[in-house]
């Protein structure tokens, strides 16, 4: 199978997913849930790729870190927000929406949709590359590596020092998070910097560049860091002084205080 027909199957794979996932949402008035399967619906893209494509050796090891990424995001998502209220994200959106508010959120679904298909497409067509493994296959799986960690660990810190009811109302400012005030987003954009050096194996690869440049965009600028940040400092204190020492991004050693 072609590497056209490959995405067109994984479009109508997508679709059914967000479908389905969106009247399941809509049946328990309950619209982020479409946050713990974002990393899934990679992981789905993916494995359909790759029974679809040639079945190589690079086709294999995109397909795995791409999988143990999707799998482990939406793990962490759907064990943190287990048990409490619905993301406030969700509840003013639907809140907002005029006219008929399930049709507004449903074009949510499917801008999420769209997004997963479009940086997905440097894994799909990874798996098509006949090239042999190579020094770059090596530096994606490294850079992969790197973004997979400052994730996994990030997460792992803030789950622990939320956990701790001493840290109640406290800001975040140790391990990973010392460095940078979004170490799971900065490590999520890095990795699929990774991916994407997989489709680099030929020239042509460099057509999907975009795909991590829109990650990467969303992550920091557009509905991750922006949003997360946008009244956390209302809500909790000190946060003002954590972004004045404190890279937003990029891990860069602490500021001196001013």
């Amino acid at each position: 199978m072609t590497f056209g027909w490959n995405v067109l199957w994984s479009v109508v794979a997508v679709l059914a997913l967000i479908t389905a996932l969106f009247g399941y949402a809509a049946s328990r008035k309950r619209f982020d849930l479409i946050d713990s399967v974002w990393g899934p619906g990679f992981a789905v893209i993916a494995a359909l790729s790759f029974a679809l494509s040639p079945h190589t050796a690079r086709g294999l090891v995109v397909t795995a870190l791409t999988v143990v990424w999707g799998l482990r995001l939406g793990w962490h998502i759907h064990s943190r927000n287990r048990g409490k209220e619905e993301d406030r994200r969700y509840v003013d959106m639907y809140r907002r929406a005029k006219g008929n508010p399930l049709a507004k959120m449903y074009r949510v679904y499917l801008l999420q949709a769209a997004i997963m298909l479009f940086v997905s497409l440097p894994v799909q067509y990874a798996q098509y590359l006949g090239a042999a493994f190579g020094v770059l296959d090596v530096v994606a799986i490294a850079l992969w590596a790197v973004g997979f960690a400052f994730e996994a660990v990030g997460d792992r810190q803030l789950a622990a020092f939320k956990a701790d009811p001493a840290n109640k109302g406290a800001v975040m400012d140790r391990g990973l998070w010392r460095y940078t005030r979004h170490p799971n987003y900065f490590g999520d954009a890095t990795l699929w910097w990774g991916l994407f050096l997989f489709a680099c194996a030929s020239w042509t690869g460099l057509y999907f560049v975009l795909s991590p440049v829109v990650m990467t965009l969303l992550l920091a600028k557009g509905s991750g860091k922006p949003v997360l940040e946008k009244d956390i400092a209302s809500r909790r204190p000190g946060y003002k002084e954590y972004v004045e020492r404190t890279s937003g991004f990029f891990p860069l050693p602490p500021r001196t205080a001013r």
